[in-house]
Order: structure tokens, then sequence, then C-alpha cells
């Protein structure tokens, strides 16, 4: 055997550098699988095998280990130097046996054996560091102590090694190449050099000693390299000659293995007979009945296909489009993956696509024809979704096929459908009015604006109800879809889910799963008839899960179906697109609910062109504002949306009719002052209800009565809070119209800030125009008036302070009404108290200024003389009289003290500036004793009159200080 290949009989060299073939050793255990050896004489014959292989497998090829002819080196046909001088077996020099197979010769990988472990170098660790210091100690002696034959060997074997070396460089290079062949022209030219010769044909004798220089010249080549080829077989002579000896001891081997082989496979023949050719004969039976049945199924399968466009049509024809889109769905699956290939249905696939394709085409249609039918039957049908069953398939069947568009369908035909329940409400109203002529008014517009009020308010009511009702069967509707959307949703959420939990397990098994066919990879080697164990158990797992696969019925494989369609991840549209499906779900309905009140706000601008709106009275137009603040809470429930389109219609009307409402209010208040003559007026006691109402916490105008026997008499008075007001007419005005003005925030909050703003203004124009007419002395010319009164003066005084009284009641009332943010226009409030404060204050001033000009007028003329009580006094005593007479049923008796005692303070002033002039001191003389008769003169007559009696007057002030 071949050294390559581990043979025991290869010699091994001893110490003394000679070879010994090993006796007697034995046999060496082999755990590596049988390989059959090659032929050392491929071109020899040999003998035909004795029957041990027959049919397929191993035993197909020529047997490597029969008996024939005893081999000799005689049989050799190659002469040996030749073979080693062939340079293109340069390359196997080393291995003796192999060297002469041929150029197609390639050692191929063993297959390692299962049965013996993979020795690495880190087994031999232990032993290489025990050796370790032996081996160096050994080295070193060797090296110190050289064996002497060793030298001179070696020192024979480098003399033989340069002398070779010499002469074969003799010989050119061209011969010792591994590429040299005479057939190659240039090879052949180069090795015999023809331009030497005579190219004229004959033979010189200079042509003759130049053919025999060069054919001496290729002997000597020869001889050269002869010598080295057998100076290098003396070498190796020894262990040639061992190496053939040995192939004696070689054949016997082989016999004894021949006789081996032949005997386990006389047994392995027998064992296959008895105890695999039966089980095998049945695993092929199996097979074959496991493709019977696999033909039997597949042909019934190929049946159920054919039907597949006949059913199609069948569920098409009833609008089953789910059931079809689902048959179509599982058809094309076993086309692709069952019937793939078979040429009867090789146009079958496209065919379902076009049928497919025209599915979608009719789903929309269907849809489309299914909006327009729900959207424009009328409101009042029932029930309130329109064939919920047909809704349902149409909207499984749109968001299989991923018509994820669908809504946009729907809310074309809405928008259409909202104008044609104006159009409808319109005319079925205008056909009860005989007023309106259809034929002369065609616009509806038109036909609005010639309709009254209150026909128009029924109009707009209507239209109200009309578009609640659309917005509930929209709702409804949607309602639907989305549940379907939701289904669809959980369904693709519990598929996931299983999905996950099934391939939980498999990932477990997954090592177990890789040492059977790694079993099963070591039992391929075992074959019968070209079919693998392996398989063979493959296969009849195969046949039993097939088995139990068609034991199912056909009405769970429907089911399962059905189920795969409505959890399937390959047919319905991910989570993320479903749950964008049911926002836009959401938004329809929202784009509903303005739709709607974008409708609506046709019919308010319609009618307001005209301005006939900003004509309405506060009534009627608290009324239309409740009613469509109505319908926009009624929305915003029904739809989740706050729609600002309808809103912001009102509030544009809403702030045309609080401007025309302001300005009424403002002239005529202007008017009323303008012909008020500032007399007291009687209070009627409807105002003192008003007033009394107030009190009790109602902001808010009180319902008219109807006159009656038993109504009570007016007062002279307002009682408020139980304090007297005298006030003029203009005043209970407007405490009533100040009340309109909170009465409209109440009915419309959010002109709140509006109205606020007109209400100061309001406040302001009173104020100012009462200042006007009052203090300003315009009353003389616009009403009429002599002089401007003390009285005129009070009774303005007590109308502002019962003003300012109910400022604050204002505000807090509107503070209710406000945003928080809204809360910095309450200021107004503070701004209008100040003014009203200053201007109580000057009318104070005023009547102060009047007795201060009287009494610097009387006492520039007063003289200390008799009679006592002088003539200047007694007219000052009048004239307090008369100011106490004018003001005292006027003023609250605390006002009146406060008034007097500047009166009074000014009088001291006055009288004592007098006597310092007239020279009068308080040093008890005559003149001294005169004056102080005429200031108990004074004191006595003040303290008389009505709530004064208790009143300091303190007339000690009048005299100078000393000094």
């Amino acid at each position: 055997m071949a050294s390559g290949h581990g043979s025991s009989s290869v010699p091994r060299g001893g110490r003394d550098g000679t070879y010994h073939k090993e006796r007697d050793a034995p046999p060496q255990p082999r755990c590596r699988s049988v390989r059959s050896l090659p032929d050392v004489c491929p071109k020899e014959p040999t003998g035909e095998g004795r029957g041990l292989c027959e049919g397929r497998g191993l035993c197909d090829g020529q047997s490597v280990v029969a008996e024939h002819d005893r081999w000799t080196v005689l049989s050799s046909k190659v002469n040996l130097p030749a073979a080693l001088n062939d340079p293109r077996l340069a390359k196997r020099e080393s291995d003796f046996f192999t060297k002469t197979w041929g150029l197609d010769f390639a050692e191929t990988e063993v297959m390692p054996s299962f049965y013996l472990p993979n020795i690495t170098r880190e087994h031999f660790g232990p032993y290489l560091q025990e050796m370790a210091q032996r081996e160096r100690i050994h080295e070193r002696c060797k090296t110190i102590c050289p064996n002497k034959d060793d030298v001179d060997t070696v020192s024979s074997i480098t003399t033989n090694h340069d002398k070779s070396r010499a002469e074969l460089d003799q010989v050119p290079k061209i011969f010792m190449r591994p590429d040299f062949a005479l057939e190659d022209p240039a090879t052949f030219n180069a090795v015999l050099p023809w331009s030497h010769f005579n190219s004229a044909g004959g033979k010189s004798s200079r042509d003759v000693a130049s053919s025999k220089l060069l054919q001496e010249k290729l002997s000597h080549y020869l001889d050269v390299v002869e010598v080295s080829i057998a100076r290098q077989i003396s070498l190796r002579s020894e262990a040639f000659f061992h190496a053939m000896s040995s192939q004696h001891e070689l054949q016997d081997r082989l016999q004894e293995t021949q006789s081996a082989v032949a005997v386990l496979r006389g047994r392995t023949a027998a064992i296959d007979r008895v105890m695999c050719q039966g089980p095998l004969r049945a695993v092929r039976t199996a097979l074959t009945r496991n493709n019977c049945v696999k033909l039997h199924n597949k042909l019934k399968l190929m049946a159920a296909v054919h039907q597949t466009q006949p059913t199609v049509q069948l569920l098409l024809s009833t609008s089953e489009f789910v059931g079809a889109l689902e048959l179509i769905s599982t058809t094309k699956e076993v086309l692709q993956q069952e019937l793939q290939g078979v040429h009867s249905f090789r146009h079958l696939g496209s065919q379902l696509c076009e049928l497919e394709k025209l599915i979608d085409k009719m789903m929309v249609e269907d849809f489309s024809m299914y909006a327009r039918s729900d959207l424009n039957r009328s409101l009042k049908d029932e029930p309130m979704v329109l064939e919920k069953e047909r809704l349902e398939s149409l909207v499984f069947g749109l968001l299989r096929q991923r018509k994820l568009d669908f809504l946009d369908i729907y809310s074309d035909e809405m928008i259409l459908s909202a104008k044609a329940i104006v159009s409808q409400c319109v005319a079925e109203n205008v056909l009860l009015i005989e007023d309106i002529d259809t034929e002369v008014v065609t616009k509806l517009a038109d036909q609005m604006r010639l309709m009254t009020f209150p026909q128009w308010f029924e109009l707009l009511k209507t239209v109200f109800e009309s578009f609640l009702l659309f917005l509930q069967k929209i709702k409804a509707t949607l309602s639907v879809i989305k549940n379907v959307v939701l289904e669809v949703l959980a369904s693709n959420q519990r598929n996931r889910l299983l999905e996950e939990a099934r391939l939980a397990p498999s990932v477990q098994e997954a090592p177990g799963g890789s040492l059977l066919l790694r079993g099963e990879a070591e039992l391929a080697y075992l074959t019968h008839e070209g079919l693998f164990i392996s398989d063979a158990l493959n296969e009849a797992s195969r046949i039993q899960q097939s088995r139990a696969d068609s034991a199912a019925s056909a009405t769970e494989s429907f089911v399962s179906r059905e189920q795969s369609f409505m959890s399937g991840d390959n047919m319905m549209p991910a989570d993320l697109e479903l749950n964008r499906v049911i926002h836009n779900i959401q938004e329809l309905l929202h784009a509903a609910s303005d739709v709607s009140h974008d409708r609506c706000v046709k019919v308010l601008t319609a009618r307001a062109k005209d301005g006939s709106l900003e004509r309405l009275s506060s009534a009627e137009f608290v009324c239309l504002s409740q009613t469509v603040e109505g319908f926009v809470r009624d929305t915003e429930e029904l739809c989740g949306r706050r729609s600002v389109s309808l809103r912001g219609a009102l509030q544009s009307q809403a702030n045309r009719f609080v401007h025309r409402f302001h300005e009424e209010r403002k002239t005529k208040l202007s008017l009323l002052l303008d012909n008020e003559r500032w007399k007291q007026a009687e209070v009627p006691s409807e105002f003192q209800d008003l007033v009394n109402s107030i009190a009790d916490g109602r902001i808010t105008l009180p319902e008219r009565k109807i006159p009656g026997p038993e109504d009570r008499k007016p007062t002279e008075f307002l009682l408020v809070n139980g304090q007297k007001y005298a006030v003029i007419g203009t005043v209970l005005l407007l405490i009533r119209i100040f009340l309109e003005y909170c009465q409209c925030v109440n009915d419309i909050p959010s002109i709140a800030t509006d109205m606020l703003t007109r209400l100061s203004d309001l406040l302001k124009h009173f104020n100012s125009r009462s200042c006007q007419l009052v203090l300003g002395a315009g009353a003389l010319q616009v009403v009429g008036l002599k002089t401007i009164t003390t009285k005129n003066l009070a009774l303005a005084s007590r109308c502002l302070q019962l003003v300012v009284h109910y400022i604050p009641i204002i505000r807090a009332h509107f503070e209710t009404k406000l945003q928080p943010k809204q809360f910095s226009v309450l200021r107004h409030f503070d701004h209008i108290t100040k003014d009203y404060n200053d201007h109580i204050a000057e009318i104070s001033a005023k009547l102060v200024a009047i007795m201060d000009s009287l009494f610097e007028k009387v006492l520039s003329k007063y003289e200390v003389k008799a009679p006592m009580p002088s003539a200047c006094f007694r007219n000052v005593c009048k004239q307090m009289a008369k100011m106490h007479e004018a003001i005292s049923e006027l003023l609250p008796e605390e006002q009146t003290q406060m008034l007097f005692l500047r009166i009074n303070a000014s009088f001291k002033l006055h009288l004592k500036r007098q006597l310092a002039r007239l020279g009068v001191v308080n040093d008890g003389g005559p003149q001294n004793g005169l004056v102080v008769v005429d200031v108990a003169f004074y004191t006595e007559n003040i303290q008389a009159l009505k709530s004064l009696d208790r009143l300091d007057l303190n007339m000690v002030e009048i005299w100078e200080q000393k000094r």
C-alpha cells in the first residue's frame, strides 16, 4: 500500500540507517469503514465477480478484490528508468505506488469515521510538556557527540550530490522543463538545430560531421542522465527492493481480505433477503398507496378548481362578494402551490385575476349605489341602517381588497344629500304659503326672503330637525362600518397571538430535530434500490399526516377557510391601515356635522342678505339664537365635534343685532334725557316690582302683567333695600334698559363681551348727557327750564346714586357670563363708577357753591347794630330753610347733614372774614354781644330744621384767635 494510505507494510528506518520490515506484527484494529483498494496495475486483466454483486448499489462496478493472476516484476510493461525519467510525474516522486497511475489520477478526501474522536494537538499537550526537557537534553548530546556513521554518510552523500549536480549542469535546461515535448516544433528545432545542415540537398562532409557531433552530444546527455538516475537508484536500491519484497506479503493479505469480504457479502445478502426486502417492499407499497391517494386528491382538487368560475358567477348573482373573493383567493393559492404546472389550468390564473378586478369594480359601484339609496331615502323611514347585512358584506369585501378609499364615495354622496335636504325643506314649506308664487320667484333664497319671520323660523326649525335625523342615520351607518373594521382588527390581533404561540414550541424543538437529522445522515450509507432509509421514514410520516388531513370534513374545511379569510395577514390590511380607516370614519362623521352646519349657514345668510335679521326684536332674535344654539349643542353631542361655521354666522348676526339693539336704546335714552324736565316722577308699581326682583337676585325682565282693578297706585319714591330714591322717569327706563342688556346676555352668552362694551357706553352716555343738561345748564335751552334749581341738582345726584348702586350688580352678572381670560373688560365698570362718583361730588360742590355765593353777597352788607337779630342773619336763615326744604325730601339724612355741615363751614368762613373787616372781636363788649345774639339766632334756626337738630355747628370758630 502507498504510504499516503497508512499501510503497515511500509519499511521503517532504524538507528543504523538501514530499513527493516516489521514481521509478525499483530493486525491493528480499523475503525474506519471499508474502502475499495485501487488496482495497482489497472491495465492488467482481472477476473469477474462470483455472484456476490447482483443488482445495483455498490456492486455495479468491477470487483477490486476479485481473484486474478499473481503479479510479478516481469508483469510490468513499463521500463523502470523510463518511468522514473518522465518529467510530468515529478510531483508524485515521493509516492512509489501511485506515480505510474497516469495524469488523471487524483486522491480524494476520505470521509472521517463517526466512531473515532477528533484528535487535536491539545491531546498531546501533557506528553509534550513531559518530554520537552528530555528532548532538549537529547538534542544537546547529539550536537556535542555526533554519530560517526552519520557523519560519513552525510559526507559521502554531499560529495555524490555535488558531483551529480555538476554533471547535470552540462545538460541544457530545455530537457529539464516540465512541458518538454518533441511534438512541439519550437522545442524540436531547439533540440535539433537544422540550420547547421545544408538545406540545398545532398550530404556534405561538413553536414555529416555536424550530425555526428550532435548525435554524440545527445548520447552524452543521455549517459549523464542515466548515470545520475542509476546513482539515485543505487542510493535508494535497498529501500526499493525491500518494498518489492514486501509485495508478496501484501498479496497474501489481499487474498485474506478478499475471502473476508466474500464471507461478509454473503452474510449481508442473506440479511438483505431475510430482514430488508420484506420491510422495504412494505414501504414501497405504502409509498405507492400514498401516491395513489395524492393523485386521487389532486384529481378531486382539479375538479373543484374546474368549478370555480361557475361558482363565482353564482355568488356574484346573489351579491356574495366576500365568498366570491375568498373562492378566487383559495383557487389562486391552490394553483400556485398544489396545481402548479398543470397544463389545462395555464390560463385560469389570469382569468381569475381579471374576474377579481371585475369584482372590485362591482363592489365600488354597489357601495356607491348603497350610499346613494341610503342617504336619499326618507329621513323618517325605519330602520336607521339600510340593509345592514349587505353593508357589512360590502365593507368586508372592500377591506379585503384594500379599497380603503370607499369612505370618499360616501362623503361625496353625503354632500349631495345635504344640499337636497335644504331644497326639499324649502319646497315643502313654500307650498304651504299662498303668498309666494313659485313660478315667478324661482330661486330658493328669494323665496325665503319673501317669508315672514315666523314662517322662515318654522322653516329653519324644520331644516334643523331634518339634519339631526340625517346625522343620526349617518352615525348609525358609520357605526356599522366601524364595527366591521374593529372586528377585522381584533381578528388580526388574535391571529398574530396564535402564530406567536405556535412558533414558540417549534423553536424549542429545534436542537432535538438537528440531532435527528444527523442520525439520518449516518443512515444514508445503507441504500436499497436508490431509496434512503431516512427518506422512507419521512415518507411514512407524511403518509400518516396526509391520512389525518384527508379525514377532515368539508364543513370544517369551509369554517377554517372562513376564519383564515377573517384573519389572514396577507389578505386584510395591516393594523396601521385599519386604525387609519377608523380615524377616517370619525373624521367623516365630523365632516357630516360640518356639512350640515354649512348648509344651515346658507339658509341663515340667505335670510339675512336684506338685513331682515338685524331688524328683529330682541325676543325674536333670542328665539333664533336659542334655536341655533340648541341645534349646535345637539350636533356636538351626536358627532363629538364642535362645528364653528353656524356659530360664526350666528355671532356675525348677533354683532349686527347688538349694534342695532344698542343704537336703538341709546337713541331712546338721548330722546328721554333731552325731554326730561328733571322733576321727581312717580314710580309705577311695575318698576318697583322690577327693583324688588333685582334685589332678590333675578337679573331678568319680568313678564308683563295684564292691567287689572287691583293694581297698586304709583308711589313717590323708589324703595331699594329700604332706602328711598327720588328719581326721574328717565332713570326708571334706564333700569329697564340695562336689564334688557342683561337679559340678552342670558339668552345669548356669546355676545357677553360686546354687550358689556355697549352697556358701558350707554352708562357713560347717560352720565355725560345728564352732566351737560344739569350742571352744564343744557336743559335751559333743550327743555326750556328757567333755571337749574337746587332741587334739580339734588334729584340728579340721587338718580346718579341709584345707578351707582346697580353697577356692582351688573358687573357681577356679566362676570358669570364671561370666560376668565375676558375678565379684563370688567374694568370698564370701575371707570364708570369713578365717573359717576365724581359727578355726584360735583353736584354736591355745586350746591355748596350756590350757598357760598349767597353768603358772600349777604354777609358783605352785614353791620353789627340793633335791632337784633339783624336782617342779614334773617335772610341767611331763610335761604338755608329753603335749601333744606328743597333737598331734605330728595337726599337721605346723612347726605343732608354732610351737605349742611359743608354749607355751615362756608358760612362761618364768610362771617369770620366780615367780622375781621369790621374789627369785632370776642372781648365781651357791646358789639361782641350783638354778634352773639345773631349767631344764637342762626344756630337756633338751623337746628330747628328737620334732621339737623343734633348737628354740631361749632360757631366759636368765627372769632379770630388771640395771639
